[in-house]
């Protein structure tokens, strides 16, 4: 057993874009026909080769939060003939902000301890893929790979959650045990999303979450490329059948990635903001956005009909209904 902490991770001294994929779901290596996932997704990245600390961008200083919510929330929108909107229920937007931190939480796991495997014994699971779960309040990540007929997935190594998310203990496992459940599941998930979400020239990360009546969640989401800068958008969640080979639906959460630069102001920001024009929901992503910030700020996001505050905890907030000029 090893166990190795966050503040060691390779991302200190190893630059993003580096090759460090052979631990990233879309470059997953098998010897049947579905290994074309490591070849069709040039564009996906290790999260160990993640950069070190950054600022925040979009940010908005105290004095302007509530003119701009005020100002943009006059903007003329178009509204569907005959159609009304409907606020969303906090159980709605609970809903959301659960999915929203699991994410986070699952971005976190699968980071260090991908990052503490690495530091273990790097060649050991060179061409694996690793998925993370939660049991009884703590996140488990297993290393393995399919085998040619995908009926199994093989784990060859196990990384367990100690007192934090930056410390995990890696236990090798001997026999490389075949799971046939969950992992299982979730991996033959991940590929199914890939290979719909198609090719794609930058880094993407992907996290597999359980969703209701034993469905999965698979998300796709640009990784950060550069320091400083935390892209937002361009993200598509996936829901796949129990046994994941069946995609049942597919939300395209965002469609253009937002990348604005950190700037002088940054350090006195008490919120960023975007428009959301696909629904009149926050998205999960949107609270992923606020709490991946090594310091959070809240976000203002503005639907056709609404504005939301999503706050560092991830709680969203229904501000208001957006006026419209007649």
């Amino acid at each position: 057993m090893t166990v190795a902490e966050g503040s060691q991770r390779l991302s200190q001294t190893q630059p993003r874009g580096s090759d460090l994929r052979f631990l990233h779901p879309a470059w997953l290596h098998r010897t049947n026909d579905l290994s074309s996932s490591a070849s069709a997704f040039p564009g996906l990245k290790a999260r160990s080769s993640r950069l070190p600390p950054r600022a925040a961008s979009s940010l908005l200083s105290p004095a302007i939060v509530a003119a701009i919510i005020v100002a943009l929330s006059l903007a003329v929108v178009p509204k569907a003939k005959g159609q009304e909107a409907i606020a969303p229920t906090n159980e709605e937007l609970a809903g959301i902000a659960e999915r929203g931190r699991l994410l986070y939480e699952y971005d976190q796991a699968a980071w260090h301890a991908a990052d503490a495997v690495q530091l273990a014994n790097p060649k050991a699971v060179e061409g694996q893929l690793y998925i993370a779960k939660k049991e009884n309040g703590k996140w488990l990540v297993v290393f393995g790979k399919l085998n040619d007929d995908r009926s199994r997935f093989a784990i060859t190594y196990q990384a367990d959650e100690q007192a934090t998310l930056r410390l995990f203990a890696i236990h090798q496992q001997r026999g490389e045990p075949q799971d046939q459940g969950f992992f299982l599941y979730a991996a033959r998930a991940m590929d199914l999303a890939l290979q719909d979400f198609g090719r794609t020239n930058r880094p993407y990360d992907v996290a597999v979450l359980p969703a209701g009546a034993e469905q999965l969640y698979v998300y796709l989401y640009p990784a950060q490329t550069q320091a400083r800068v935390y892209p937002l958008g361009g993200d598509v969640r996936y829901l796949v059948s129990a046994d994941g080979m069946k995609i049942s639906e597919k939300r395209q959460m965002h469609k253009t990635i937002i990348e604005n630069q950190p700037t002088q102001h940054a350090k006195k920001a008490v919120a960023g903001y975007h428009t959301h024009a696909l629904s009149d929901l926050p998205e999960d992503t949107d609270v992923f956005h606020v709490l991946t910030q090594d310091t959070p700020v809240s976000e203002i996001v503005l639907t056709p009909h609404f504005s939301y505050q999503i706050k560092t905890d991830g709680t969203i907030q229904l501000e208001k209904d957006r006026k419209r000029r007649k």
